[in-house]
């Protein structure tokens, strides 16, 4: 298969130079570009698979540009992924009104950056290993968004954590998590994003009870070495 396009917007170069090291040379061909006004010019003449455009740029702001991208019949079946800073809720909407069709958070998490690339281009991937680990996982967000939860970990990985809990959400419901390791000395706080649920009344998972898989998506470094050296340490058993 050729290697698909992918188009990186951001007048920062560290962030440009961050998300390069995301991608396989050998997967993908990367373009780069700086401004909204670039990237919009970049896009009619390459056509790339995919976008991830920044929403703050000089010129043209990202919204703009992915507007533009939208009301071209030529170009509007590409998907333009926003990137914002923090989770400003008029940065979202902006974002959504622009017609963007997913978002990402910085700081970028890496597993949730390569997921929704593999996802938007329709590719498989290898699965991060998760690990047999029971933590207490406090959650809230969605439509208890006000309403601290409480439950247990089944399996744990630097991607993510399988929670058993009644407390089903959607796909795609945003929470903001924490627990905290053995021998850690502060809490790992996050925001989650529920990935998948093993429903009651539809189990994709016979193996794994009632509960709901959340996909971190903006773990710290700091916090992803602590939950590697928890797994090596505990000599944890590979779940899957």
């Amino acid at each position: 298969m050729d290697a698909r396009t992918i188009l990186l917007v951001d007048d920062v170069q560290f962030f440009l130079n961050q998300e390069k090291t995301f991608f396989d040379r050998n997967e993908f061909n990367l373009l780069l570009a700086r401004s909204g006004r670039a990237a919009l010019e970049i896009t009619r003449r390459e056509k790339p698979d995919l976008i991830f455009m920044d929403l703050f740029m000089p010129g043209m702001d990202g919204d703009v540009c992915c507007y533009e991208i939208k009301q071209d019949p030529e170009l509007q079946h590409i998907p333009v992924i926003m990137v914002t800073s923090g989770g400003n809720e008029t940065d979202f909407e902006r974002c959504w009104q622009a017609g963007c069709d997913d978002i990402v958070v910085k700081p970028i998490n890496k597993t949730y950056f390569t997921a929704i690339t593999r996802r938007f281009l329709q590719l498989s991937f290898r699965r991060v290993p998760r690990f047999s680990a029971r933590i207490r996982i406090q959650f809230q967000g969605g439509s208890a968004s006000g309403k601290v939860l409480t439950d247990y970990s089944v399996n744990l990985s630097t991607g993510g954590v399988f929670i058993e809990t009644v407390n089903i959400l959607p796909v795609d419901t945003i929470l903001q998590v924490e627990f905290m390791l053995p021998l850690y000395d502060k809490p790992i706080c996050c925001n989650s994003r529920v990935a998948w649920v093993n429903h009651p009344e539809m189990r994709q998972h016979q193996n794994l009870p009632v509960g709901m898989g959340l996909q971190f998506i903006n773990l710290s470094w700091d916090d992803m070495q602590a939950i590697r050296q928890f797994i090596q340490k505990e000599g944890l058993a590979p779940y899957w």
